[in-house]
């Protein structure tokens, strides 16, 4: 499965997506390491087996090994990351600033590619699953990295509309059962 055959999946109602994704596949302002790690982390983000299918066959000869690995564990590490830190963020309670998180995120030291690689994928599942301490966290080692405003943005919007996707294709596939 690609792109392409995922866009037919996808209804006339939500057209914009289709075309967005089509946009964002051709995006310059990404290296494709870059682009598709965005791509594929922001699938795994989401849970829908479909799009995960499909951004697959899309990256598949596109991203090295190591690559795919260090995308998916950006989602698996943001799924942890973002749940604990919005928790801290929202809690009323000012002890949990203080209290270390105590969960092992390994990875993100050391997680097989380039580092601004990583922090821009784990910045894009933030972005799915609404954290702005881990936001704002990636986004400031993204700049230290030089990466650009324009480039983050490009790898939000990327995560924006596979979200999007994954949400026409678990409403079509709830209406038809």
């Amino acid at each position: 499965m690609s792109l392409e055959s995922l866009k037919e999946h996808i209804p006339d109602y939500a057209k914009d997506i289709r075309l967005n994704l089509s946009s964002l596949a051709r995006e310059t302002g990404l290296d494709d390491q870059k682009k598709y790690g965005c791509f594929l982390a922001s699938a795994w983000a989401t849970g829908n087996a479909a799009l995960i299918r499909a951004i697959a066959g899309e990256v598949d000869g596109k991203l090295s090994p190591e690559a795919v690995n260090a995308a998916k564990a950006a989602a698996a590490v943001m799924g942890m990351n973002n749940v604990y830190y919005r928790f801290v963020h929202l809690a009323s309670a000012k002890d949990y600033k203080t209290l270390p998180a105590r969960l092992r995120m390994n990875v993100i030291a050391n997680p097989g590619v380039d580092k601004a690689d990583f922090e821009l994928w784990s910045l894009a599942v933030s972005a799915i699953n609404g954290c702005g301490m881990c936001i704002d966290a990636h986004e400031a080692e993204l700049k230290k990295h030089g990466i650009s405003a324009d480039q983050i943005q490009t790898a939000v919007r990327i995560a924006s509309v596979v979200n999007a996707a994954a949400s026409v294709i678990e409403a079509e596939t709830a209406a038809a059962a």
